[in-house]
């Protein structure tokens, strides 16, 4: 039964008892804003659909500031909600510090990691970013006429350079001759929503002979689809489908599903099975994005070539390596 399945299944269920819903959920978004159009807005987008579902109601909160973190979880717990879901490996430490306060609150952390032995109460969701990063990679490679591909992160962080190192994978592997041009916006939380510097790394990477570039910086990212646009190149987007941002000018995104996640936990409520999560492709947790904004510039050589790949991914046939296990990427250098 694949992950999605499982949702729908799931909402349906729950769709026939939501009278006997003890307590509302609650959402905390990680900076960069509701409607950054990827990573914040496809939870919203999964909590919308949950409560559009089942008629079921949620509370959330933007947050302005890192100090907020830990006061809207307490916020939120004290008033009873459950479960308190949050995006962003931000979250990690303030949930880890106020989980053991309320043993009775399930708390999620999407990105986040804590630990399932100390704080029992918790569930950690992770995605396998490289495996979806490779197969945009692989088609980034196969539609650039320069034979070199950008990518511009936000936050430096293993998690960035996850993506990062599995786009570089992909497209060597298209083309071990490609050129992959990657940086990073900043070092600290503001590098996530910068749309100004976003596009000055994607008109730098131009100059250099980008042709297509991935984004995957939140808000910043905005900057460089657009500028990709404007250049007559192509951007690839992240987390949400972000193809109609730019119809023609989008090869694709790469989808992360932290709305059915989101969809998920809601469903489950105060039942939820707490511990860590880890969604793939084989999951349908990540993948990317086709539909009618993008399809002319996805060719059916390309399409086959990637879903192969894609399902080689989930046999075992191909290993993408994950950045995260050791710092290190064999197609890039940071």
């Amino acid at each position: 039964m694949t992950f999605m399945t499982k949702i729908l299944g799931s909402a349906a269920a729950l769709a026939v008892t939501a009278g006997a819903a003890l307590a509302d959920p609650a959402l905390i978004y990680d900076l960069g804003g509701k409607f950054d159009k990827s990573f914040n807005e496809a939870a919203f987008n999964g909590a919308t659909a949950w409560a559009e579902a089942t008629g079921g109601t949620f509370k959330d909160i933007e947050l302005q500031s890192e100090a907020q973190r830990e006061q809207a979880l307490r916020r939120f717990a004290e008033a009873g909600f459950n479960p308190v879901v949050t995006t962003g490996f931000s979250m990690s430490s303030p949930i880890a510090s106020v989980a053991a306060d309320y043993p009775d609150t399930k708390f999620v952390t999407i990105d986040g990691f804590v630990d399932p032995g100390e704080h029992p109460n918790v569930l950690s969701i992770l995605f396998s970013e490289h495996e979806g990063s490779y197969l945009v990679g692989m088609m980034a490679a196969m539609a650039s006429e320069s034979d070199t591909v950008g990518f511009v992160g936000g936050m430096d962080i293993p998690l960035i350079r996850k993506f990062a190192c599995g786009y570089a994978q992909g497209a060597k592997a298209v083309n071990p001759d490609t050129t992959v041009i990657a940086n990073m916006t900043g070092t600290t939380p503001a590098a996530w929503n910068d749309p100004v510097k976003g596009s000055e790394l994607a008109k730098a990477q131009i100059s250099q002979g980008a042709d297509v570039i991935f984004a995957a910086a939140g808000g910043t990212g905005l900057g460089v689809l657009q500028t990709a646009a404007d250049e007559g190149k192509m951007g690839i987007g992240v987390d949400s489908n972000q193809n109609y941002l730019h119809p023609d000018n989008m090869l694709t995104s790469m989808l992360k599903r932290v709305d059915v996640a989101v969809n998920e936990a809601m469903t489950a409520g105060a039942d939820l099975e707490t511990g860590v999560k880890v969604l793939g492709l084989a999951d349908e947790g990540v993948g990317y994005a086709l539909d009618e904004y993008n399809e002319k510039l996805v060719s059916d050589e390309m399409k086959a070539a990637v879903d192969e790949a894609r399902q080689a991914i989930i046999d075992g046939t191909i290993t993408v390596h994950d950045y995260s296990a050791d710092d290190t990427c064999p197609a890039l250098t940071f």
